[in-house]
């Protein structure tokens, strides 16, 4: 399990920091047709800059990342599945509020935490956010403590689930009088959709080897 977590990390390291996957990774999981106004690829100059945490540590079914269902009391995102994350707060950078949130939402230690680098970031227009995916790494499962009026629940996926191919779907749901389409990942029994299976859909991408097959 150790050799297999240093072995992800050498290759997230090294492909982070090179040319990223990018929108056109993201693309494949963008509902269509996208909502008005948005323009995939476009970040407005007056969007909130926010972070999340894509963490890998090792988990009962190898390499694994902890993802949330928003509490349903939420006033934007109710009940979706989600990196943890939010916004940034004045002065702080980009990896200091993914580690702060995902301290405060599922009780990571960011001390324990080791950033390998950032995915492409996605604008969310319901919400208003430019969410920014960073990367980090953990030696050993977190102690996971769920914030009750934020998280409904974490759903601990493995990376070979979110890699398995038989687990990406469609799905069709109303939006304004409108059928809309959306690609999603069939996890644990959630689906995740949205910017989350965009950011995953990334994240696959850059862990295929020249484009295909595995790390």
């Amino acid at each position: 399990m150790t050799s297999d977590l240093s072995e992800l990390e050498s290759v997230l390291r090294e492909r982070l920091a090179g040319t990223l996957p990018g929108l056109e990774a993201q693309l494949r999981f963008m509902p269509t047709p996208p909502r008005t106004g948005w323009k995939p690829g476009e970040f407005p100059s007056d969007a909130r800059e926010a972070a999340g945490l894509l963490l890998l540590y090792p988990g009962e079914r190898g390499a694994s990342i902890p993802l949330t269902v928003r509490a349903s009391g939420l006033r934007r995102h109710a009940g979706q599945v989600s990196l943890p994350g939010g916004a940034t707060d004045p002065g702080e950078t980009l990896v200091e509020a993914a580690l702060r949130e995902a301290q405060e939402e599922i009780g990571v230690d960011p001390a324990r935490v080791r950033v390998l680098g950032e995915l492409t970031p996605v604008y969310v227009l319901v919400s208003g956010f430019t969410l920014h995916p960073i990367v980090g790494i953990t030696d050993e499962r977190p102690a996971f403590a769920p914030a009750a009026h934020e998280v409904e629940e974490i759903i601990e996926v493995s990376v070979a689930d979110v890699q398995d191919a038989s687990s990406i779907r469609q799905g069709t749901r109303t939006r304004e009088g409108l059928a809309i389409e959306y690609p999603y990942f069939d996890l644990m029994g959630h689906q995740v959709w949205g910017a989350t299976a965009m950011i995953l859909g990334e994240f696959i991408c850059l862990l295929q080897t020249g484009g295909a097959g595995g790390i």
